[in-house]
């Protein structure tokens, strides 16, 4: 086999590599930047709002993202929220199996960004 034969499939295994890296990097960042930025926000307040704490937050999210698909993370916040009013409704969200699932998903991402990011 001679080298001008192999270069065709070398340029489409090429082709093909980044494309599935852009689906990857697609499905890390698949968090809208809204979400990041009122993530970002929220962890300045309870962080001091310092150039460092930009940094630390930013990472935050990011390592969140990486572990919790955008659906899971906003079903935790959800419950996050819901889980305030203090109703049957409220009530629903404290004490249920999977509201709980969700939080901990949440918690367990929020615990491995701390590590890596504060």
């Amino acid at each position: 086999m001679s080298t001008i034969s192999l270069r065709p499939i070398v340029a489409v295994l090429t082709v093909v590599i980044g494309m599935v890296a852009a689906a990857r990097a697609e499905d890390l960042n698949d968090y809208p930047t809204s979400a990041r930025a009122e993530y970002v926000f929220g962890c300045m307040k309870a962080n001091g709002e310092t150039r460092q704490s930009i940094e630390q937050c930013s990472c935050s999210i990011d390592v969140i993202a990486s572990i919790l698909p955008y659906e899971r993370y906003v079903t935790a916040e959800t419950v996050l929220s819901m889980s305030q009013v203090r109703s049957t409704l409220g009530s629903e969200f404290r004490t249920s199996e999977q509201a709980a699932n969700a939080l901990n998903d949440l918690r367990r991402a929020q615990a491995e960004a701390e590590v890596r990011c504060f």
